[in-house]
């Protein structure tokens, strides 16, 4: 959904919609499995810098939900989570910071997106805000064994047949070291 400008100028645009699993694309770090309700609305606000340079910003505030599916962290099976989120977020032309490009930014610039051409790709914004809504790593469960590091089968639903490797030499000294401390006796001044 576009939000033009031309649209703004008239006035705010509320936008009540939900986008079918595939209408986003979220690469491979997630899978749209329901439909992405959106409910919200954009209005046009006009930065005056200076008495004849005015600058069309846009401020978006929504709220939207929808469940995903994203790859477990040991076996890649895949693991749905249920998110949602509320934003209020202001656009800039893009362009329209232009200046000495070793300038310092500030906290109030680091949280102003931009926007190209007519106006502001809402998919966009819901692309952005579902990757940082998304957890850092996710389990199928929380004694998941993963896959096998020889042959690549998921051993929470089969059996690998692989044998283990030969223990490195070289970690040999930290093996006799580990069963010297599991042997002596603890003397309670620890």
């Amino acid at each position: 959904m576009l939000i033009t400008l031309l649209d703004l100028e008239r006035e705010p645009v509320r936008f009540d919609i939900e986008l079918a699993p595939g209408a986003i694309d979220y690469g491979d770090q997630a899978l749209q499995v329901s439909p992405l309700a959106i409910h919200g609305q954009a209005e046009l606000l006009r930065e005056h810098r200076g008495p004849k340079e005015v600058i069309p910003d846009i401020r978006a505030r929504a709220s939207w939900s929808g469940t995903f599916e994203v790859p477990c962290a040991r076996c890649l099976e895949p693991v749905r989570h249920p998110l949602g989120g509320e934003f209020d977020l202001l656009f800039r032309p893009l362009g329209a910071d232009a200046g000495p490009a070793d300038r310092s930014l500030g906290a109030p610039d680091t949280e102003i997106g931009y926007y190209q051409g007519e106006g502001l790709v809402l998919e966009d914004v819901l692309r952005e805000q579902v990757l940082l809504a998304l957890p850092a790593r996710s389990l199928c469960r929380t004694d998941c064994k993963g896959l096998c590091p020889r042959c690549g089968c998921n051993l929470n639903t089969e059996s690998c047949i692989c044998q283990t490797a030969p223990a490195d030499e070289r970690w040999s000294a930290l093996s006799d070291l580990r069963s010297r401390l599991s042997h002596e006796p603890r003397t309670g001044k620890d």
